[in-house]
């Protein structure tokens, strides 16, 4: 139920937001509005923000893909508290994926930032660490997820420190690393079932 309530939520902000410019000002990420007037609830609300019905659609499908899954496993790990646990591991990729965005651009009047694509990428973190060797498909191709993984992160990285597509991979690597990280935290041991997991596979 929590994931439905994200996608129909996110979507209905994103539609307001696409149809009147003053919210999606009012509540897109503006570090440099953040640091000058106090407006951190641009750490959030940008996460419930798309740039347009495609980019709102591939996040949610991903979103929905991911997330039903990944809820199932907080289920029957932390019984009553996984929806608490879910959210917390939403709300705060969405706010860890844009803290780099504020260091780096606090000072720019022009910068701008949105989507829920760090918080997207934390689900799909989150469900590579419980399941690693699962078949993820990448432009139809399938492979196991704990390698599209390894791939997506370097990639994200790379195109970090290239810069100029509009893109934000920050955002998309930090969201990731807290999803990995986050569950670990919860129970550590997710992470030597992760590694026995890989070492399995390798070993057939």
């Amino acid at each position: 139920m929590i994931v439905y309530i994200i996608i129909i939520s996110t979507s209905l902000f994103s539609f307001l937001a696409l149809q009147d410019s003053s919210v999606m000002n009012k509540f897109i990420m503006y570090p440099y509005a953040v640091k000058r007037n106090n407006e951190w609830w641009r750490f959030i609300t940008s996460g419930f923000l798309h740039a347009d019905f495609m980019h709102l659609f591939f996040n949610m499908f991903v979103l929905y893909s991911f997330g039903l899954a990944l809820f199932q496993y907080f289920e029957n790990l932390f019984q009553e508290l996984a929806i608490y646990y879910f959210l917390v591991l939403y709300i705060g990729a969405i706010i860890i994926s844009d803290l780099s965005s504020y260091i780096k651009h606090h000072n720019s009047p022009s910068y701008r930032s949105l989507g829920a694509s760090g918080a997207v990428s934390a689900i799909l973190f989150a469900f590579i660490l419980i399941n690693p060797m699962s078949q993820v498909l990448v432009f139809f191709i399938p492979m196991p997820g704990v390698l599209m993984g390894a791939i997506y992160l370097g990639y994200s990285w790379y195109m970090a420190k290239q810069g100029g597509d509009r893109i934000n991979h920050d955002a998309h690597f930090y969201g990731a690393l807290f999803g990995f990280l986050f569950p670990i935290l919860l129970k550590s041991e997710l992470f030597f079932h992760f590694i026995d997991a890989v070492k399995l596979s390798l070993s057939l």
